[in-house]
């Protein structure tokens, strides 16, 4: 048996495990990269097989970067099924359609201005009608539950605590005379969070393959995080600022809608002082994944089912409201009254996020809270960092709002929860491969593996395959060296287009300049570095067109 890992190998997202036995060839996850134009250029590129030849896939939850390239498999001739939960079918529905949409503007968005520029047109990644198209090969089955997908692999879903549906894969596989058990982690959830059970603990495997999202660091105690949640809220509205949150649609934002249940109903201090200030929802799909949570209670924990059979709805309160036009999105933005807006996308690469982050982000009286993780090269990441000056719709723009990350209120195991997760083997695995992680994360939680359970982990840093069997790497060196070009070269587009924004803000100040009646000496300067730039682009550009042919 063979196992090619061609996403969440070199960074979190993109997860793509091709398993290759005697009979069989199948995918763990199709998911799409995210982080940035560097990344999310490998997207277009080769899967890295047919997918004629895949038999069938298993999709271990419903977060794009899990199954967002979905559309494509189908695209490109799969017709195999696709495994999955049945809250997971749900929300694929959505996420999936949702995702397409998105394609289909920034596709547009890209095409007026190669038409400016006499530039070729693109195609989206993929559209609403060919993510419609996919959803018939989803195959919904519930946890616990024993699938056998064909005469010689056996299939069962635990609960993996992330999201709603997310699963961790427990497969036996024949080869010959001989059965062999396989698990995959998919996204492990935090224990003690809220709505859903914790992630259900595993007692043998011969081979796993474990995320390490968190593998470097610990989270604060949820309690912690909860406590400095509110008192950033009524900081923030009492200076009369606006509390913004970019959350994943699935996940945290139906935590988030949780917890302040709790405190808008149950706690009178905080009541009071957020009796007035309304929560806004601004996000259609987390609109509709909320609905979705509310029609699969079965997943729920049983704190939450607690709640809901005393008649108290957990994900609604009297101050919530949810926001589907783009007209009611724009409006919110010109309410002077203090208030919280929740968001998508998490990571602030796409969505209405951006709007609202443009026009709080350099409001010193607002504050932003990140709670989740925000991948390398997304506008979440810069802002986390620190970073002063952001660029969003091509105009810089000035951080002097609150920043705040909170990753006590992350729907990912932190280091401890991790290793308290593979712990739980009675036997540890012949072989374990750490993936969906940054480079410094998988390292870091092989080391705290090796420690303390004197285990070596094999640490997945590349476009790789492995023979289980014969317990040795094969060599792709040619697939290697391939991407990693791929990937300098979309380094460097980025620069390129980095540079275009800063021209265009030049221009643009330059053009209030002239109506403010800036100096000759000051008009001179900003003309010499227009030429500047100008040169730098021409020769980034003839570089990167020369590369490519």
């Amino acid at each position: 048996m063979n196992v090619k890992f061609l996403g969440a190998a070199m960074s979190v997202t993109g997860s793509c495990h091709l398993i290759t036995t005697d009979k069989y060839t199948f995918l763990l996850d199709c998911g799409q990269f995210q982080g940035g134009k560097t990344l999310e250029k490998l997207n277009f590129g080769d899967l890295g097989f047919d997918p004629a030849e895949i038999d069938f896939m298993i999709l271990s939850h419903a977060h794009i970067d899990h199954c967002g390239r979905i559309p494509l498999l189908t695209n490109r001739g799969f017709r195999g099924k696709i495994y999955c939960t049945d809250a997971t079918a749900d929300l694929v529905d959505i996420m999936l359609k949702d995702s397409g949409h998105i394609h289909e503007m920034e596709a547009e968005w890209g095409n007026k201005k190669a038409r400016r520029q006499g530039r070729a047109l693109v195609e989206p990644l993929f559209t609403m009608n060919d993510a419609a198209e996919s959803l018939q090969y989803l195959k919904p089955v519930l946890y616990e539950q024993f699938i056998d997908i064909n005469p010689d692999i056996r299939l069962r879903f635990l609960d993996a605590g992330h999201i709603l549906g997310s699963a961790i894969v427990e497969l036996w596989i024949r080869e010959g005379d001989k059965i062999s058990k396989l698990v995959f982690s998919g996204d492990l959830g935090m224990r003690n969070a809220p709505i859903l059970r914790d992630p259900t603990m595993v007692e043998e495997a011969d081979y796993l393959i474990m995320e390490t999202t968190y593998g470097n660091r610990t989270h604060e105690s949820s309690r912690d995080s909860l406590d400095k949640f509110i008192q950033i809220i009524l900081k923030t509205i009492k200076r009369g600022g606006t509390v913004v949150i970019p959350s994943f649609a699935v996940g945290r934002t139906q935590e988030l809608i949780y917890h302040l249940n709790r405190y808008y109903d149950q706690d009178k201090e905080c009541e009071s002082a957020l009796k007035n200030v309304m929560v806004y929802v601004d996000s259609p799909m987390a609109t509709s994944a909320t609905e979705i949570f509310r029609r699969h209670t079965e997943d729920f924990d049983d704190e939450t089912r607690d709640y809901i059979l005393k008649g108290d709805n957990p994900l609604d309160f009297k101050n919530l409201r949810f926001t589907r036009t783009s007209d009611e999105s724009k409006e919110l933005n010109f309410i002077k009254d203090p208030k919280i807006i929740i968001s998508a996308s998490g990571m602030c690469d796409a969505g209405r996020i951006k709007h609202h982050l443009k026009h709080n982000l350099w409001n010193p009286k607002s504050s932003i809270i990140i709670v989740g993780y925000q991948a390398e090269g997304t506008l979440g990441r810069s802002i986390v960092n620190g970073d002063k000056d952001v660029h969003i719709f091509g105009e810089k723009i000035h951080v002097s709002a609150e920043i705040y990350s909170l990753e006590g209120l992350s729907g990912h195991a932190d280091k401890n929860g991790l290793l308290e997760w593979i712990t739980g083997f009675k036997k540890l695995p012949q072989k374990v491969f750490l993936v969906h992680g940054e480079e410094d994360a998988k390292h870091a939680f092989a080391s705290t593996v090796k420690q303390v359970l004197g285990y070596d982990c094999t640490v997945v840093e590349d476009v790789s395959e492995y023979n289980l069997d014969a317990d040795v790497r094969i060599s792709i060196d040619d697939v290697k060296n391939r991407v990693s070009k791929g990937v300098e070269m979309f380094k460097l587009r980025d620069k390129l287009a980095k540079v275009h924004e800063e021209f265009e803000a030049i221009v643009h100040n330059a053009n209030l300049a002239e109506d403010r009646g800036i100096s000759a000496d000051r008009m001179n300067e900003i003309s010499n570095t227009i030429i500047e730039l100008e040169k730098t682009t021409m020769k980034l550009g003839n570089l990167v067109t020369k590369e490519e042919s």
